[in-house]
């Protein structure tokens, strides 16, 4: 799937080595965005120090596919479970994520007695790049009335034969999963979301102590860490122009999150190694693809994505305490028929590499009384 020239890594480490760095604030790490001594550690390392060939080459490696769908080409991954009759559940992935975040978590899925569980429990799990991320390209419309739940389902029903499926999701995946679940509700067994959609309407007389102390953190957090969320919401090519030009700028974009939403207390690296950060990053910087990634934000903020409003499918909801938003179970329960719901000991948003263990059992459990 990649084929990295010599020159385009060669100009990678150029743009790296020749940073123009901004000037110095009087503020300390993390207060004013991302750490500019950690940044900068990481830039040197990516510059001169990290192998991009070895990760290509792992990359490569992994069980690639490619498909047309609805005109559209569709990479994905597919790990096909050890089991005759493996359950078939397509996984998608949020931003500033990739594919390549949930490929050791596929396996555990797919073979759960390497991971002291039963072959009885195993998926054949299919990991899609969404369009604009990694190997998909952007659809080519912002109208396309193709949207990507509908790819997900051509994908799994037409393309890969499989009849009733299961579903999991986070973040933008949470919302793709559950318009996928509200669209097909005869092809899903369930699904099982991180994050849920908000009822469309609502008497503010009948929310619970419980759902206002949500919508209040709620409304705290994006004044305080939604910034990002505006910006690729509303005015989403002006910030591509600088981070598609810039490695570092793109790098400390998305560092900032890797920190902020993950459960590592502060400290990045006690969660993700450099080499991984780097990675993800090199795949967005070799694809030229965080631009088009930010493309469901807008598409959202332009109401040409299509708003959930009411999922009747059995649905799990898996919270980790360091993800975005703790939404109580009254919540989930006026858009979504719940049936499992799991508050998880640790953890954040990137919970399938943080947290592969945890959320492969949630997810094992609650299809293991749907099969």
């Amino acid at each position: 799937m990649l084929a990295v020239t010599d020159a385009e890594l060669g100009e990678l480490r150029t743009r790296l080595a020749g940073t123009r760095w901004p000037a110095r604030w009087p503020v300390a790490g993390w207060s004013a965005g991302t750490d500019p001594d950690e940044l900068r550690r990481l830039v040197g390392y990516w510059a001169s120090g990290y192998d991009w060939r070895a990760h290509e080459a792992a990359i490569n490696a992994l069980p690639h596919r490619v498909a047309d769908i609805a005109g559209t080409p569709v990479h994905y991954l597919r790990f096909d479970g050890e089991a005759p009759d493996a359950l078939p559940i397509v996984l998608t992935n949020g931003w500033p994520s990739s594919f390549l975040e949930l490929t050791e978590f596929a396996r555990r899925l797919a073979t759960p007695s390497k991971h002291g569980g039963s072959a009885a429990d195993s998926f054949t799990v299919i990991v899609p790049s969404l369009p604009g991320f990694a190997f998909s390209p952007q659809r080519p419309s912002l109208t396309d009335p193709v949207q990507t739940h509908e790819l997900w389902h051509l994908l799994m029903r037409e393309e890969l034969g499989f009849t009733r499926y299961a579903a999991h999701g986070g973040d933008l995946g949470a919302g793709i999963t559950s318009r996928l679940a509200e669209a097909h509700p005869e092809a899903l067994l369930g699904i099982h979301l991180m994050a849920v959609a908000g009822p469309v309407a609502y008497d503010d007389e009948s929310l619970t102590a419980a759902e206002r102390a949500y919508l209040d953190s709620v409304a705290a957090w994006s004044a305080q860490e939604g910034a990002y969320q505006h910006q690729q919401s509303t005015r989403p090519l002006t910030l591509a122009y600088g981070l598609a030009d810039s490695p570092a700028g793109l790098l400390a974009w998305i560092l900032e999150k890797y920190r902020a939403w993950s459960d590592c207390g502060g400290d990045v690296s006690s969660r993700f190694s450099d080499d991984f950060l780097l990675t993800q990053a090199s795949l967005y910087w070799f694809a030229n693809t965080i631009s088009t990634s930010f493309r469901p934000y807008y598409e959202y903020g332009e109401k040409l994505t299509r708003r959930v409003e009411r999922v009747d499918v059995p649905t799990a909801v898996a919270l980790f305490p360091a993800d975005l938003g703790q939404p109580p179970r009254s919540w989930a329960e006026r858009t979504y028929h719940v049936t499992r719901y799991t508050t998880m000991p640790r953890g954040g948003h990137f919970a399938a590499y943080e947290e592969p263990e945890l959320l492969a059992r949630d997810i094992t459990e609650f299809f293991r009384e749907l099969r």
